[in-house]
């Protein structure tokens, strides 16, 4: 199909989550202040793994690259919905539009094929421990991490193939705060039922795919704890409920939205701002707060900062007290000059 026809329609509009003047500026606020918590939170978790050497293993590498998605995932939709609470007219090209379908699609599978990657590293840690080092080499993760990336741009771009190729002639009217591949493909010129469906396939078997592995290597995961009574085995349940938490958080949304859609258009703006904003608010929140390792490389290099920071001030002190000799008083003929 060719270019010509969706040249008619140049740009979409973007109704938003709210109307009303008041309210807009509200919101405004509240996800300014969410996104940057976002962004501070989750670059703090990356720093904090990679120059604290008591986190070089696999599981903080891969959490590390969670955190990395996390910051893209909120980047995508989330500056253009704040940008807008402050505008009349909320449009986005139809270059920008298919950009966020693509990126969208792509990091939100990455993340989902991320996740899959992060249970089997819990798997092979408690039910494998004596080939741990072996199996979780760092050559290993880091082809993990890339067969996750590859999966989520080839799922992206089988979403964008089909939809920058249908054309769009009529309304341009998005009611969401971002370009979601269902509402986009209801304002193309043709039949979009069979394409609806289509396009759920293809969110399903990436997502549902992802969530049974997810369901059978923690259930595997529970058993195998729930047999041992060590202190070691306490540890992993509470690094495999976070987990737990994450996924549960990621895939409720995406599944009614994308593979189980309820066409309910305020539940569909609830669910795409919880996946969109409050998920990767709520990952560094749930792995910070539940993990004693990240808590205690906080705390040494709070003291690192604190002790680096004592230090200085001891050394100006003694500069200020004990100056060079040739700033001394000098006695000369009973009289003193400096």
């Amino acid at each position: 199909m060719d270019r010509g026809n969706q040249s008619v329609v140049s740009e979409f509009v973007l109704l938003g989550l709210d109307n009303s003047q008041n309210a807009q500026i509200l919101l405004f606020i509240i996800f300014l202040v969410l996104y940057l918590i976002i962004g501070s939170g989750n670059t703090a978790i990356m720093i904090l793994i990679i120059t604290d050497p008591h986190l070089h293993s696999p599981m903080y590498f891969l959490l590390a690259n969670l955190s990395f998605v996390d910051l893209w995932l909120s980047s995508v939709s989330t500056p253009k919905m704040i940008t807008d609470f402050l505008r009349v007219n909320k449009t986005i090209s139809f270059g920008g539009c298919m950009s966020q379908i693509f990126f969208a699609h792509f990091i939100a599978a990455s993340e989902m094929v991320l996740l899959v990657v992060m249970a089997y590293d819990r798997y092979v840690a408690i039910c494998r421990p004596l080939h741990y080092s072996t199996i979780m080499s760092l050559q290993k993760c880091v082809e993990l991490v890339l067969t996750s990336w590859a999966i989520g741009f080839v799922h992206a771009m089988s979403h964008l193939v089909v939809v920058i190729q249908l054309p769009f002639c009529g309304p341009r009217d998005i009611d969401s705060f971002f370009c979601d591949i269902p509402l986009v493909i209801k304002l193309a010129c043709i039949d979009s039922y069979n394409l609806d469906l289509l396009m759920n396939a293809d969110c399903g078997v990436v997502g549902v795919t992802c969530f049974v592995l997810l369901l059978i290597s923690y259930t595997y995961i529970l058993l195998t704890v729930r047999r041992s009574s060590t202190s070691g085995a306490s540890k992993a349940l509470s690094t495999c409920s976070a987990h737990i938490t994450v996924v549960v958080l990621l895939f409720g949304p995406c599944i009614f939205i994308y593979v189980w859609p309820l066409s309910i258009t305020w539940l569909d703006k609830f669910l795409a701002v919880f996946y969109s904003v409050i998920t990767p608010l709520l990952n560094p929140t749930i792995y910070t707060l539940r993990n004693k390792e990240i808590k205690s490389a906080m705390k040494r290099i709070t003291r690192y900062s604190i002790g680096s920071k004592g230090s200085i001030d001891a050394q100006k002190a003694c500069l200020k007290h004990f100056r060079p000799a040739t700033q001394r008083p000098v006695s000369w003929g009973g009289k003193q000059e400096i």
